[in-house]
């Protein structure tokens, strides 16, 4: 039987647990063609968010009754002649929120577990790693001796993001909750300083470590945070909008910027990133990123937690701050097919 995930009702502001309903279904006769995945670990997202509403975005919304969607990676367990992937092998896609998913190959793309562990594909060098590389590299454009600010620092897009900066040549500081998460953009992720939104003004802390101004701000955040961003840019400056985790569970309007006029006097540029745009490219980066990796230079770190019934308490923790790089749900089970 497969544990799946499925979306029963679309929330009005953040989920609460009977957004879903946890269900066993039997798995499906494989057709010609295709391959059963036994997902090991599910990715958790801020983007899951807004996913669920019935609005047009750059991707359809869940439907009502669907598994819910999720990055995932997983071992294939059976395979009906599939021309290109066999027993073993590991893949990673959109597997959803299930344990197993049986698939026609389409999406998925094989990674190698002795270069690195399974979540790591999900994390580092998987959707998060590619959206912050991407981000910072095509969109930011940085140069060296840029000054670099980001938002939602700790997390899986904002701490590679700070990363890739320090290694082109850049200026990072980082913005994150709690005096903890701070500790660690300094002390282990070598940034050159950091803002605790939760104990400092943002803009004063802005000020302080980036007298000069900022030349690039990547967002992960939106509302109070992008505004103090905004007050504070040079000229020529670059914004990019990755995300706005501060408004994802408003029950009204969204608040958008209201120091938009500062784009004009110090002509910036404000453009809005979506990973998949560069889908063409992330072989090349996932390259770099894993030389970087092995050199000591990226570090990755994965916040996981266990078991398809705790899905709902890890997903809170996107929202309520309570994790640490990237958010994993392990889903895998012992029980054989």
């Amino acid at each position: 039987m497969n544990k799946q995930l499925k979306l029963v009702k679309r929330p009005v502001g953040m989920p609460e647990a009977d957004t879903w309903n946890l269900e066993s279904n039997p798995i499906p006769e494989l057709k010609e063609g295709e391959v059963l995945i036994q997902n090991h670990y599910i990715s958790l997202d801020p983007a899951m968010r807004g996913w669920m509403n019935n609005v047009r975005s750059y991707i359809p919304p869940v439907q009502i009754g669907d598994v819910m969607r999720a990055g995932s990676i997983g071992e294939v367990i059976k395979a009906n002649n599939h021309p290109k992937y066999k027993v073993g092998d590991v893949l990673t896609g959109w597997g959803g929120v299930q344990q197993y998913n049986v698939t026609d190959g389409s999406g998925y793309y094989p990674v190698d577990t002795s270069l690195a562990p399974m979540p790591t594909y999900i994390g580092t060098l998987g959707m998060p790693g590619m959206t912050a590389y991407f981000g910072i590299t095509e969109v930011g454009k940085i140069k060296e001796g840029d000054v670099v600010l980001v938002s939602g620092a700790a997390g899986a897009v904002g701490s590679v993001v700070g990363q890739v900066a320090k290694i082109k040549g850049c200026r990072v500081v980082g913005i994150a909750g709690g005096a903890e998460k701070c500790k660690y953009l300094v002390d282990e992720l070598g940034y050159d300083g950091a803002i605790d939104y939760k104990n400092e003004s943002v803009f004063k802390g802005i000020k302080k470590h980036c007298p000069e101004g900022v030349d690039v701000y990547f967002d992960n955040v939106g509302g109070d945070i992008l505004d103090a961003a905004l007050a504070n840019i040079r000229m020529h400056a670059r914004i990019v909008i990755c995300g706005a985790i501060s408004q994802y569970n408003n029950t009204d309007k969204i608040n958008g910027p209201s120091n938009y006029l500062s784009l004009l006097v110090n002509r910036a540029t404000m453009q809005g990133m979506v990973v998949m745009d560069y889908a063409k490219d992330y072989r090349e980066a996932a390259m770099n990123m894993g030389t970087w990796m092995a050199q000591g230079k990226l570090k990755s770190k994965e916040d996981i937690y266990e078991g398809i019934e705790n899905f709902f308490p890890t997903f809170e923790r996107l929202f309520n701050g309570d994790k640490k790089g990237k958010l994993i749900l392990k889903v895998l089970e012992t029980a054989k097919v």
